[in-house]
């Protein structure tokens, strides 16, 4: 069936193959035109079939690859190709070679106005950058390379929107992690307890199952994550004792009545602990911290600026492939700015007045 096209929601669609002499020479398509109306979407729908039968007739040209196609060429996960599909009406039928940095930089304001730099970057830039560098790697079109938001734009930015961005985080210490264990199932305590001791993401402490447990030898296999390689990590004395002691659960899938095979922690997923812990916080009357900064920021923070280990060793136990990082964004300092304050204080050094 030649493409034709049909009504979704507020904009115009185009389905169907595009054909040269009765034969088709694309895949069934379904995709946006763009278009707020129907001679619009015709009008696209004519000039895609002049482009994809030139394609078809004297093959790909660097600078003639639309980014639809570039799209099709891009091995995206589940989250990116949901990004992806939020992205593709405001750039459909553009070649490649047409989208400029700027462009891309600006699409934000237009797509998520009320949102900070830093998810326009994340939930924009990011994802179209990735698809067109991979359409490079094929050969296909040129690269693209995007300058990053200064300060002053993700000011500018938060003064619009009237939120501020980039929030410090604080990291958990020992005495938040005493007072969560004491308010906590034997479950969510000994998980904090092992992200705290660990440093494991929490991703890979609820994947833990029991045939990852090696207590004989003190140690844990931790999943790979974040391009760090799957790998035995060691554990301490008391967390062999409290693993020990921890009969594993089946978890039920989200959808469905299937139970999952066994887990250390019980969970299924990251996503169904969140509000179990605000929970815990507010009966124990403690801040609520998220998994990843009561365990893995607050690991560092441990290492680092309490017990004072060098960041090197500090890196390597938590698994850091860069030694540089931790420091920037997972080290918290513990001090007190009035202390600060009044230990220069020039109260300490008035003189005495003159008799």
């Amino acid at each position: 069936m030649p493409l034709e096209p049909y009504r979704r929601g507020d904009a115009w669609w185009a389905r169907g193959r595009v054909e040269l002499d009765g034969q088709a020479i694309t895949p069934y398509r379904r995709i946006s035109t763009g278009a707020s109306t129907e001679a619009g979407a015709r009008d696209w729908i004519a000039e895609e079939t002049v482009r994809q039968r030139r394609r078809y007739i004297i093959g790909d040209a660097p600078d003639a690859l639309t980014f639809d196609d570039a799209v099709v060429l891009y091995p995206a996960k589940p989250a990116e190709a949901a990004k992806l599909m939020r992205i593709l009406p405001h750039l459909t039928g553009r070649t490649v070679a047409s989208i400029t940095p700027k462009e891309l930089r600006s699409l934000g304001a237009t797509m998520m106005p009320n949102c900070a730099t830093d998810t326009w970057w994340r939930e924009i830039v990011t994802p179209v950058r990735s698809v067109i560098n991979n359409a490079h790697d094929e050969g296909k079109c040129p690269p693209i390379r995007v300058r990053g938001y200064s300060s002053k734009e993700r000011m500018e930015q938060d003064t619009a929107r009237g939120k501020q961005s980039r929030v410090e985080r604080t990291a958990a210490d020992r005495d938040w992690l005493a007072k969560f264990m004491a308010h906590a199932d034997v479950y969510n305590a000994a998980l904090a307890a092992f992200m705290f001791e660990t440093a494991a993401r929490v991703g890979q402490a609820v994947q833990l199952r029991p045939r990852d447990l090696d207590l004989m030898n003190g140690r844990v296999w931790l999943a790979e994550s974040k391009g760090h390689p799957a790998q035995w990590v060691a554990i301490s004395r008391a967390m062999v004792v409290r693993l020990a002691n921890l009969k594993a659960k089946r978890p039920r899938a989200r959808s469905g009545d299937r139970t999952l095979p066994a887990r250390v922690f019980g969970y299924a997923s990251s996503t169904g602990m969140h509000e179990r812990w605000r929970t815990i916080c507010k009966n124990a009357v403690i801040p609520y911290l998220p998994p990843h900064q009561a365990g893995r920021h607050g690991f560092y923070t441990e290492m680092r600026v309490r017990q004072g280990l060098d960041p090197i060793s500090a890196a390597k136990a938590g698994r850091w492939a860069d030694a540089t990082l931790p420091d920037r964004v997972y080290a918290h300092s513990d001090l007190d700015e009035r202390k600060v304050r009044e230990a220069v204080s020039t109260k300490k050094y008035a003189t005495k007045k003159a008799k």
